[in-house]
């Protein structure tokens, strides 16, 4: 007997989401309703969130109003959801599904969906269901002194870290950053005149992310090795005032405001208790989170799309042109056709993918307190081995679909569509980033390919097995 399908969200997902709306109904829109704060959502948000007299940094009331709404989400059990139990979240043996369901859902949504909310502002990764890849790295990989100090802290808003990784002259290619750092005694704390052992790093970053108001960096700095060799690379956790770093400036960016850094370090002293990790095993810190964020992020943008093409139906409906409805022409209905038919195609494939991931998860022992162990299974790196191929076609497509989607949705709504009194120009200026950011485009395609044709992944033995047939 052939066994049923079923494509339905589990019962207690679509509960938990029902519970969701009403939070965000009761709790965040009559916050972004009130005190004028939809300055920051309308056609003023662009000026009202930036201060272009202070490098073009987030405005402070704009910052506070985000924090202000993320403690009320956390407060009502929402923001810590898809954390170890540990530290408040929910967590559980279908986080991945989850929390796609959850992104698509608030992305799409007819009122608050698009990205351009206090229930989700994405320009600022901003979500009443919160994204905590930094917490999670501490988790795995700091040591208890380390977890102690900051998760908690982080948690409260009183640690926050910029993502050091980029340089000015590598960024795909990040095995062949020049950052490097050297074992060295130095005064520790600065002005002591304790000396204890430790690195000196030099070398450069930029788009480090949140650097304006940061407490410490992550700043990744070769130790040993040859360029272009994963191993040897170090994570340092940098605390933001180190004696030799300096924020250099801010880029300004296709959307603003900007908090993206380059950041200089200059014979910066720092004691062996703010490494991360092991020393020259850090890049496998920074590949911890790539699918979650990666598919999470697919899902963000899969549903801003949908927004996109629901309000574009929705008003080619209202619009007459020439004595008829806009939507009575096939101008207009085919591109709308083919990029609804993408959303739905891809909707299930994010979900599919987050599913699978939470499969691998639960075979590497599932979503527990405990940090893996040092010779544990990492399910990080069997979901890079067994799915990195499906997570790199959701979120290539989904980044490029939502672009896609806002564009057709100006060109439907004419003048009106290319104004800032409609959130479309918003969000093809902040979707166009992910096709860069999180792993190019380029890169994602490149990896699919690999996959494809048996040069890594799943299909390399058995390729390397046919060939050896020959």
């Amino acid at each position: 007997m052939a066994q049923n399908m079923n494509f339905d969200l589990p019962q207690d997902l679509t509960e938990y989401i029902g519970s969701l709306d009403k939070f965000i109904k009761d709790t965040i829109l009559p916050l972004q309703h009130s005190n004028d704060n939809n300055r920051f959502f309308d056609h003023r948000r662009e000026h009202s969130r930036t201060d272009w007299d202070n490098g073009g940094l987030p405005r402070k009331e704009w910052e506070e109003l985000l924090v202000q709404a993320r403690s009320l989400a956390d407060k009502a059990g929402f923001y810590r959801f898809a954390l170890p139990k540990i530290y408040g979240g929910q967590a559980k043996p279908t986080t991945n599904l989850w929390m796609c369901a959850i992104r698509y859902h608030l992305s799409s949504h007819p009122i608050y969906g698009g990205g351009v909310s206090l229930a989700n502002d994405l320009q600022n990764e901003h979500s009443v269901v919160g994204n905590f890849p930094d917490v999670l790295m501490l988790h795995h990989f700091g040591n208890e002194e380390q977890r102690q100090a900051h998760i908690a802290a982080r948690l409260q808003g009183r640690f926050r870290a910029t993502f050091g990784l980029t340089e000015p002259k590598h960024g795909s290619d990040a095995t062949f950053m020049e950052t490097k750092a050297r074992p060295a005694r130095g005064e520790y704390p600065p002005g002591s005149g304790a000396m204890v052992d430790g690195f000196i790093l030099d070398g450069a970053k930029k788009w480090q992310t949140g650097a304006h108001h940061c407490t410490h960096m992550i700043i990744f700095a070769r130790t040993s090795g040859k360029s272009g060799s994963s191993r040897g690379i170090t994570a340092f956790l940098v605390p933001k005032g180190t004696p030799g770093v300096e924020v250099v400036s801010y880029e300004w960016t296709f959307n603003m405001p900007t908090d993206h850094a380059t950041i200089a370090v200059n014979s910066a002293f720092v004691p062996r208790s703010a490494v991360l990790g092991e020393v020259d095993a850090g890049l496998a810190i920074a590949q911890t989170f790539v699918h979650e964020n990666r598919i999470r992020q697919a899902a963000s943008s899969c549903g801003a799309a949908k927004f996109c093409l629901d309000r574009s139906i929705e008003y080619a409906r209202s619009r007459n042109v020439f004595g008829k409805a806009l939507a009575d022409n096939q101008a207009i209905q085919f591109q709308v056709v083919e990029l609804m038919t993408q959303v739905e195609m891809l909707r299930l494939l994010i979900l599919r993918t987050g599913w699978e991931m939470d499969k691998i998860v639960a075979e590497c022992g599932g979503q527990t307190d405990k940090p893996v162990a040092p010779g544990g299974k990492k399910p990080w790196v069997e979901i890079e081995k067994r799915l990195s191929d499906k997570v790199a076609m959701c979120n290539y497509w989904a980044n490029r679909l939502c672009c896609q989607a806002a564009d057709r949705a100006m060109q439907i709504h004419g003048g009106n569509g290319y104004s800032r009194h409609q959130p479309f120009e918003h969000i093809y200026r902040h979707f166009r980033r992910y096709r860069i950011t999180e792993g190019s485009e380029e890169i994602q395609m490149r990896k699919i390919a690999a996959y494809i044709f048996g040069f890594s992944g799943p299909k390399r033995v058995e390729f390397e097995d046919q060939k050896s047939k020959l």
